[in-house]
């Protein structure tokens, strides 16, 4: 695991893109890529270069039950707004938040996952250690599946929602074993409450409480922090 510190976010978001950048120049074809507010410095530097990802495909780690695409808090909307509509893929593929059965859905995207190998996987970390919406006590091998979302997760994202109770409770989510077989993963994450995951992650052991943790026993992840997210660490 290489652990990057990095000022802020803003260094971390061009950083990342960076190695994005890299991957396409190196023969990437599928990249994973992640929502919420971590990444979009990291979109905003995607954008202003010259990168091409017209012949690529992404596929998106996860969306709500029950939101629609076109809804603004929905992860279609996010995607779209902040990278597909100035830099569009080939193909994007983004679970579908509307669907009547839940069982054909997740076999659905999970049939897409397999098609298509991940190349490099964009992470953000969950204050309790999550990635994706894999919740403490996921199963490591889990592919894609309809997940309920935890209180502590409930209320991270309440603050894109008007009233907590519009926070969706249950999302679908890429499985930490779907996402574990990503050649490349990078992981981001910025401030303060993230450090206890993010010591989790990179220092304690190897547990379903902190599922991030197990990315420890995947080759190729680089994790990118800034100084506030890293202020726990022992060897910073």
């Amino acid at each position: 695991m290489n652990v990057i510190i990095v000022k802020d976010q803003v260094e971390g978001g061009r950083k990342a893109a960076d190695m994005v950048i890299d991957a396409v120049k190196n023969g990437a074809k599928v990249i994973g890529l992640a929502t919420g507010s971590t990444p979009e410095t990291m979109y905003k530097d995607l954008i202003a270069s010259d990168v091409d990802f017209t012949k690529m495909t992404s596929i998106n780690l996860d969306e709500y039950v029950g939101l629609a695409p076109e809804d603004s808090q929905s992860y279609h909307y996010f995607m779209a707004k902040h990278l597909f509509d100035a830099k569009p893929f080939a193909k994007s593929y983004v679970p579908n938040g509307l669907a009547k059965d839940a069982d054909a859905e997740t076999a659905r995207y999970n049939k897409v996952i397999a098609d298509n190998p991940l190349d490099l996987q964009v992470l953000g970390l969950g204050r309790n250690g999550h990635i994706g919406f894999n919740e403490p006590g996921s199963p490591i091998d889990a592919q894609t599946r309809k997940v309920a979302l935890t209180e502590s997760t409930i209320e991270a994202n309440s603050r894109n929602f008007e009233h907590e109770e519009d926070v969706p409770k249950f999302a679908y989510s890429m499985g930490i074993g779907s996402i574990m077989k990503s050649h490349n993963i990078i992981l981001m994450a910025w401030g303060t409450e993230k450090a206890d995951a993010v010591k989790g992650l990179v220092e304690g052991p190897v547990t379903p409480d902190c599922p991030a943790s197990i990315l420890q026993k995947k080759d190729n992840v680089t994790v990118i922090v800034d100084e506030a997210a890293a202020s726990k660490l022992s060897n910073k």
